[in-house]
C-alpha cells in the first residue's frame, strides 16, 4: 500500500523543440509530385523522421487529385504532424485522416532542399567541419531564422537577432551579441554549454532544462558569458 503520508514526487517536464517543414503543394498535383519524387531521389534521406506541416493554402477545394495527395505523401514516407491551410469541409477531404494541429510555431523562413543526400541542417544555412561535426555560419542570425544542427555544435561568427533560434546537439558558440533562442545538448548532452560574447539571450535551454531572461543575472547582461548544466540547473558564468 503506498504511504499517502508521504510527500508527493515532484513531476519533472522537459522541453524540447524541433524544425518542423512546412510543404505547400500546388496545382497541379500530378506535376507537384513528380517534382517531389525528384527531390526525394536527390536526397533519399531527407524527409525521413521529419515532422511535416502540410498546408493546403494554394490549393482550391476542387483541384485535380487532392482527394489521393494525403495517400500519395505517406506512400512516399512524408510524415504529416498537422494539415493547415484547407477545410475539413472539402468533398475532397472527407476520407483524410486529419491529425490535430499544434499551438503556437513561429516561421523561421524558406529552407533550401539539397541537391544531393545531406543534412538539412547543412543544407539549410553554413558549412559542416567534417573533422569535427561542427556547424560553422559566417555572418548574423536574423530575427525570425532557425538553425538546426542536431550532431555536433555550432558556431556563429556574428550575432543572433532576438526571435532568432539555434538548435545544437552539441554546445553553441556565438562570436556576437546573443539575443535569440539558444537550445543546446538537444540529443541529451547534459555536458554541453553555451558561449556568448555578449550574453543578452531571451532563453537558454541545455539536455531540456530552461532558464528565460529575467533569471540570467543582470550584472552579466551584455557581458561575454557562459552557460551550462549543473544539478539539473542552468547555471550562467562570467567569461575572463
Amino acid at each position: 500500500m503506498p504511504d499517502e503520508s508521504s510527500p508527493l514526487p515532484r513531476i519533472r517536464a522537459r522541453g524540447r523543440s524541433f524544425l518542423a517543414l512546412v510543404l505547400s503543394p500546388e496545382a497541379a498535383l500530378d506535376d507537384w509530385l513528380r517534382g517531389l519524387d525528384a527531390q526525394i531521389a536527390r536526397s533519399p534521406s531527407f524527409f525521413v523522421g521529419k515532422p511535416i506541416i502540410l498546408d493546403l493554402g494554394l490549393l482550391s477545394a476542387d483541384a485535380e487529385g487532392l482527394d489521393g495527395l494525403l495517400a500519395a505523401l505517406l506512400a512516399r514516407g512524408v510524415r504529416i504532424i498537422a494539415i493547415e491551410g484547407g477545410d475539413r469541409g472539402w468533398p475532397a477531404l472527407a476520407g483524410w485522416d486529419w491529425p490535430d494541429g499544434f499551438a503556437g510555431g513561429r516561421a523561421s523562413g524558406p529552407v533550401d532542399l539539397p541537391d544531393e543526400d545531406e543534412s538539412p541542417a547543412a543544407a539549410s544555412q553554413g558549412t559542416a567541419s567534417q573533422a569535427a561535426a561542427s556547424l560553422i555560419v559566417e555572418g548574423p542570425i536574423r530575427s525570425g531564422q532557425a538553425i538546426l544542427h542536431p550532431d555536433g555544435d555550432v558556431i556563429i561568427v556574428g550575432s543572433v537577432a532576438s526571435g532568432a533560434e539555434i538548435s545544437a546537439g552539441g554546445s553553441v558558440h556565438v562570436y556576437g551579441t546573443l539575443r535569440g533562442r539558444v537550445i543546446a545538448g538537444m540529443g541529451g548532452q547534459d555536458g554541453a554549454r553555451i558561449f556568448a560574447q555578449a550574453m543578452k539571450a531571451e532563453l537558454l535551454a541545455i539536455d531540456g532544462y530552461y532558464m528565460i531572461a529575467e533569471d540570467i543575472d543582470a550584472t552579466l547582461h551584455g557581458k561575454p558569458a557562459q552557460a551550462l548544466l549543473q544539478d539539473d540547473t542552468i547555471v550562467v558564468r562570467k567569461l575572463d
